[in-house]
């Protein structure tokens, strides 16, 4: 028992917590490196492509790889940061494949980059992120630590409200049987949830 409390609450949300801190933080000097030349990075990557407005779509690569790094560390928005960035490696994968074909070398990076915001969009931020502070204090109105930590210990110790609780958890079995069960949830119905 105590093996499943701690790989539910505590190791899975340490994993994405470590997968967000360690994309964004190795993925914002790229944002940085490219505000300091950016004539530079629009002519060597987004001119060849011919897409319009090379100048303005450099900046906007630059602010979603550091915009977007920035809310994976901090866990705020992290779905839309990690959305900005997922863009910008998906043009970065097709440039790359455009213009030097299929090198693992130039591609294996990106894939990574593309491989961690795509997790980080379907997994969500983890209770180790802000959105999960704002989801459970402001939208659910609760205090997180209590709803944890707290409420198991009032249950035990209380011998009245082992009956209540009793009734209650066999009125919510039968409830929940009604209830259709959610096989796959679209990632995106709600950014702040975890």
């Amino acid at each position: 028992m105590l093996s499943s409390i701690l790989y539910k609450s505590i190791l899975k949300d340490l994993a994405i917590l470590l997968l967000r801190v360690f994309t964004g933080a190795l993925l914002i000097h790229h944002g940085f490196e490219k505000l300091n030349d950016i004539n530079n990075f629009a002519d060597a990557f987004v001119r060849p492509l011919h897409l319009p407005f090379p100048i303005t779509l450099s900046y906007i690569a630059a602010a979603s790889e550091i915009i977007g790094s920035w809310s994976l560390i901090i866990g705020l928005g992290t779905r839309l940061g990690a959305s900005a960035i997922l863009g910008t490696m998906s043009v970065a994968i097709y440039h790359a494949l455009v213009t030097s074909g299929f090198n693992i070398y130039l591609l294996e990076l990106l894939a990574l980059y593309f491989a961690s915001a795509t997790s980080i969009i379907l997994v969500g931020p983890g209770k180790y992120s802000a959105d999960y502070l704002i989801n459970e204090i402001f939208i659910n109105k609760s205090n997180p630590i209590d709803n944890t930590l707290l409420n198991n210990n009032r249950v035990k110790t209380d011998t009245n409200n082992r009956k209540n609780i009793a009734k209650t958890s066999r009125s919510l079995e039968k409830s929940n049987d009604d209830k259709q069960v959610k096989i796959f949830e679209f990632p995106f119905s709600s950014f702040l949830s975890s």
